[in-house]
């Protein structure tokens, strides 16, 4: 087997540290997204197809109770007080849907960091990470989920055309979500890393 010199060495040592430099980079990039995002995540009462089906019609219902929530008003800082002023309204038009449906379970609505996988929403990526969530857990919240961004405000399609991620993420943030085929590898190491942050996040409770 030929052994390596000096020179080559190196050169394998400059290339690893300037891949960790820019994925260290790109990591602080995505945590900055991270911070600007607010997602609503509905989770339905079980896989069934009934429970599916009211899982959405509980969606419409409250995209419609909270225009002004979807609307951009709601940012990471000010989420808290916003659902504070709109909780009982928001659950009450959830239940509404529950019930006109022949459902005997309700709704609990609360703001909660979770973590996401990354994901591709309206021609933008979201790293994996954690982030702030409204949250509507219908029933035993057990069935699989739906899922938008309220801010930037991407969950009503009028709202989506007012979304500037320039302002909210700033240009190399902007350029990271809207440019998904150019930091596929990336993506994936971060995916990984936070998937494994993740775990042991998990494990030490």
């Amino acid at each position: 087997m030929k052994k390596l010199n000096i020179a080559e060495i190196s050169i394998a040592i400059g290339l690893v540290f300037a891949i960790f430099v820019s994925v260290a980079g790109f990591g602080a990039e995505c945590e900055n997204i991270r911070q600007g995002v607010v997602r609503l995540h509905i989770l339905a009462n079980s896989d069934s197809n009934e429970d599916q089906q009211v899982k959405l019609a509980v969606r419409d219902a409250l995209l419609n109770c909270g225009k002004e929530l979807f609307s951009g008003v709601v940012t990471v800082e000010n989420a808290r007080e916003c659902l504070q002023l709109q909780e009982k309204e928001l659950v009450a038009a959830a239940d509404k849907v529950l019930a006109d449906n022949g459902f005997d379970y309700k709704t609990q609505i609360y703001l909660a960091e979770e973590y996401f996988s990354t994901r591709i929403y309206e021609g933008f990526t979201l790293p994996a990470r954690e982030y702030l969530a409204l949250k509507v857990v219908l029933g035993k919240g057990d069935g699989h989920n739906w899922w938008c961004v309220m801010f930037p405000p991407l969950c009503l399609p009028a709202a989506s055309e007012k979304a500037d991620l320039d302002v909210v993420f700033g240009d190399k943030g902007a350029e990271i979500v809207e440019a998904e085929s150019k930091y596929v590898i990336r993506f994936k190491i971060i995916e990984i890393f936070e998937n494994f942050k993740n775990k042991i996040k998990s494990s030490s409770f």
